[in-house]
């Protein structure tokens, strides 16, 4: 401590000295200033330069020494925090050690000593500066200017503004010491993380007095001030440690330490410098670094800490108590590590109601806000941006357009096949059913109909930022490109808003402590989608939430829909969500950690109490079909759609989006009712004592039948001899001699069982021995036992029609029976062996050969069985 007063009192001396020096001078050198100032006045016009300095505040002390606070306001015009007004330790001159004075003049005003508040040197670089580089490529302020410009301007670029900057800071120098103003812009800065003046900073970051910085130390504090956010030690350490180097290579430049210093400084990490973050208790933290990142990208060179502002945001404080209270006691979670973290925005505007960072966060910017910051894949939340939006907007597919899971590879990458969460493929589905169960081949194939170009403009639509080089096909799935909760939000609200995006944001107005002009925020919006493409998407995530993977997120009495998404290994797990009214992204993760998340249902289990709470009390519309659309019945599995017919089953009939003026006029014949067999006949084979029954059927690929075979005796109930049959002849044994059997045949569809033909019956009678013996008499005088006697039964389909039997005998006593139809004529005539049959549908004309094969011939356009079955089961 004594060599740092010694060192002190030198410095003092020497300052002394080098003021004496130029004492002489100094009333000149001011009067040249102000005649340069009076000048360029002059140029620019001499009675409005007058008229800017003529409304230049007046140096008030109390203000130098104390910030204004900057005042938060909620959606209800009620003030919930002030920014600023947190204690502070206040210094003198006498405390700042040389190191720290050395690297904060080294950074911002090289030559404090020798202007008089205004730098012309540096004004000209600046200039310079300007012209070659762009506006706002170098600063001209000196120290004395930001004390002047904190203290009492307001933080707008105007004329106006830096005429009076340069006036009051030439009266701050004929006022003050150069110690006091340099003391005054030490104990006013803002250093990030709450830390108000650089003893506070010093205490906070390193938990140190000023007397007992290091020379990294004090250069990471000298570098802090310029961006505090973007610099902070905690939450980027990298983008601070490479401002800390700076300011060392600016301190050997002005050769206020050597180079080996710079050198040896530089190599410290900052993480090694830093101590353990402590809790700064100002309510909605998460919230609040959104407003500060607004407010510092839409106002140039303003300090929320500094510059006494109202500022007027869109925070919610019922939905923003929600979120937090639910990261701390709400839902059950596995472990302290697990981070959570959401956004809620107003469907309709885009304004932001509440933010939860993370669980176990510590204030403003002290640990790293998940909802607005860094981002992560966003899995299959991804879909209906990438896939199947685009595909409705641009292709106007239907919500029962027909896509396969099969096997299926990147189209970027051959050796790469696409997979499921689960094993094996479902073969064909509709794209609900796809969205509905998450279903990534289907996605994959969406992407590629539509095309990579049209997919990313789509979702820049939405506010997607790709800062990918290339856009992958992996995207299709959320396996490209980050996002935060909060961007997801922004993307999911247009699709609640009938197809508008608006920005997200968090303020809506500032006003400034000196009177100027306030201003209005408004959300940037554009049309991102046709509202057919809203709409259709939104009733698809509908089923997401009532029957598909987002269930656990389903809210009785509202209407909601949403997304699940998970990424590799459950490293990642996602729900976004909408109402009309609100939209909720949330995502759970370890962050940098590679570990699988636990229970990947914690999103949707907090978007349900979260959606649940902010919507109670208030009126929540059903999302209005725009008259684009056109709901239309369709017959599942159909490809394209058609309409269900008279015969459908009821649990294949869907109801399906259309845009209007693509739905289907077509009616599908699939399940019409089935043609009767033909042809049935019974025929009797004495030596085996069976029946063979034998029919023709022409079967259609796309509706495929099997039979059912129902038999009895006379008098007796038919009973199922067999069923399922695709063949067209059975052989039914044991038949008894002196019965008469009754037989039918009925087709049935393979598809719907309930969907059968007619039955056609066949009625034959087998003979006693008896009879057998009393027909062979008489014929030709032979009473061979060995005689075969054989018995045919013909179905006849003519109702008024007679049937007639032919007997002719031969050496082996075979008789033939032969049935017509010919209306109202033919005989019966009982000869050897024949018994004719019951009726049949058969042609009168057709052949009657049993053994021909059965037609295949295709006469439907319908889908196979199979892609039918997929849907059922998909």
């Amino acid at each position: 401590m004594a060599e740092n007063s010694q060192s002190r009192a030198a410095r003092k001396k020497q300052q002394k000295q080098s003021k004496q020096t130029g004492k002489k001078s100094l009333f000149k050198r001011i009067f040249t200033t102000l005649l340069i100032i009076g000048i360029v006045g002059a140029v620019l016009g001499g009675g409005l330069f007058v008229y800017y300095v003529q409304g230049a505040p007046d140096l008030d002390e109390a203000k130098l020494s104390d910030p204004y606070s900057t005042k938060l306001y909620d959606v209800n015009n009620e003030l919930f925090a002030e920014l600023g007004t947190q204690k502070r330790t206040k210094i003198s001159y006498e405390d700042i050690p040389e190191v720290l004075e050395n690297a904060v003049l080294a950074t911002e005003d090289v030559r404090f000593y020798d202007h008089f508040g205004i730098d012309l040197q540096r004004i000209g670089g600046a200039i310079y500066a300007n012209i070659t580089e762009g506006f706002g490529a170098q600063g001209a302020s000196t120290i004395t200017q930001q004390v002047v410009k904190r203290s009492f301007l307001s933080p707008k670029k105007s004329i106006e503004r830096k005429v009076q900057e340069q006036w009051l800071a030439l009266k701050l120098e004929q006022k003050y010491s150069k110690q006091q103003i340099l003391s005054m812009y030490l104990n006013k800065i803002y250093y990030a993380n709450n830390a108000y003046g650089v003893a506070s900073a010093a205490k906070l970051y390193f938990n140190k007095d000023l007397n007992e910085l290091t020379l990294p130390e004090a250069a990471l504090l000298a570098g802090l001030p310029q961006r505090p956010a973007a610099y902070d030690p905690y939450k980027h350490p990298e983008a601070a440690q490479k401002r800390k180097n700076i300011v060392l290579d600016l301190m050997v430049q002005h050769e206020k330490i050597t180079e080996e210093e710079a050198k040896k400084a530089q190599d410290v990490t900052v993480e090694s410098m830093l101590s353990k973050q402590t809790e700064t208790n100002i309510p909605y933290d998460a919230f609040i670094e959104q407003v500060l990142k607004e407010v510092q990208a839409k106002v140039d060179d303003v300090n929320v800490y500094e510059d006494g502002l109202k500022v007027y945001t869109t925070l919610d404080p019922n939905a923003q108590q929600k979120a937090e209270q639910l990261l701390k006691d709400g839902i059950k979670f596995p472990d302290k590590e697990l981070q959570t973290a959401g956004a809620v925005i107003d469907t309709k505007t885009g304004a932001i109601r509440a933010i939860a960072g993370g669980r176990n966060t510590e204030g403003i910017n002290a640990t790293f806000n998940y909802a607005i910051d860094g981002g992560s894949q966003p899995g299959s939340t991804f879909k209906p941006i990438i896939d199947y939006g685009p595909a409705i907007e641009y292709l106007k597919w239907s919500t029962h357009h027909q896509l396969v899971d099969e096997k299926y590879y990147y189209q970027t990458d051959s050796s790469k096949e696409v997979k499921n969460y689960y094993t094996g493929h479902r073969g064909q589905m509709s794209i609900r059913k796809a969205l509905a169960d998450s279903i990534n081949v289907p996605a994959v194939k969406t992407l590629n109909a539509v095309g990579f170009d049209k997919a990313q403009s789509f979702a820049e639509g939405l506010g997607i930022d790709f800062t990918q080089p290339a856009f992958y096909e992996s995207n299709a799935i959320g396996g490209g490109q980050t996002v935060t909760p909060l961007e997801l939000a922004e993307a999911y609200s247009a699709f609640g808003n009938e197809g508008v995006h608006n920005e997200a944001y968090s303020v809506k107005r500032i006003e400034f402590q000196d009177g100027s002009e306030p201003i209005e925020f408004k959300s940037e919006s554009n049309v991102a989608m046709k509202d057919y493409t809203a709409y259709m998407v939104t009733d698809m995530m509908k089923d997401v939430v009532t029957s598909g993977t987002g269930t656990a997120a389903n809210i009785p009495g509202l209407p909601v829909a949403g997304k699940t998404g998970t990424t590799n290994d459950d490293k990642n797990a996602w729900f976004a969500g909408y109402t009309t009214n609100y939209t909720i992204a949330v995502w759970t993760g370890y962050g940098t950690e590679e570990r699988e998340v636990p229970d990947t249902k914690i999103p949707q289990k907090y978007f349900k109490q979260l959606m649940s709470h902010i919507s109670q009390g208030k009126e929540t519309a059903d999302f209005k079909k725009p008259a684009s659309v056109v709901e239309s019945k369709v017959e599942a599995g159909t490809n394209p759609g058609k309409l269900p017919s008279d015969y459908t089953p009821s649990n294949l009939i869907r109801y399906e989006l259309f845009v209007k003026g693509t739905e289907p006029t077509n009616t599908s014949q699939a399940y019409d009712q089935l043609d009767p067999v033909q042809n049935l006949q019974a025929n009797y084979d004495q030596g085996k004592q069976s029946i063979t029954l034998s029919w023709k059927y022409k079967q259609d690929k796309k509706r495929p039948v099997t039979f059912t075979v129902n038999g009895a005796t006379q008098g007796a109930q038919p009973q199922t001899i067999t069923e399922g049959i695709k063949e067209t002849k059975i052989d039914i044994p044991n038949a008894q001699p002196g019965e008469t059997y009754s037989f039918e045949v009925i087709a049935v569809s393979e598809r719907n069982d309930g969907n059968t033909s007619s039955p056609q019956s066949v009625q034959i009678e087998i003979p006693t021995d008896e009879d057998e013996n009393d027909l062979l008499d008489g014929l030709d005088g032979n009473d061979d036992e060995n005689n075969d006697n054989n018995g045919n039964g013909n179905g006849n389909n003519n109702e008024n029609g007679n049937g007639n039997g032919n007997g002719n005998g031969n050496e082996n006593n075979n008789g033939n029976g032969n049935g017509n139809n010919e209306e109202n004529e033919g005989e019966s005539e009982d000869t050897e062996g024949g018994q004719s049959g019951g009726g049949s549908d058969q042609n009168p004309n057709q052949e009657t050969n049993s053994d021909e094969e059965t037609n295949t011939d295709q006469t439907d356009d319908q889908p196979d069985e199979g892609e039918t079955n997929n849907e059922n089961n998909g």
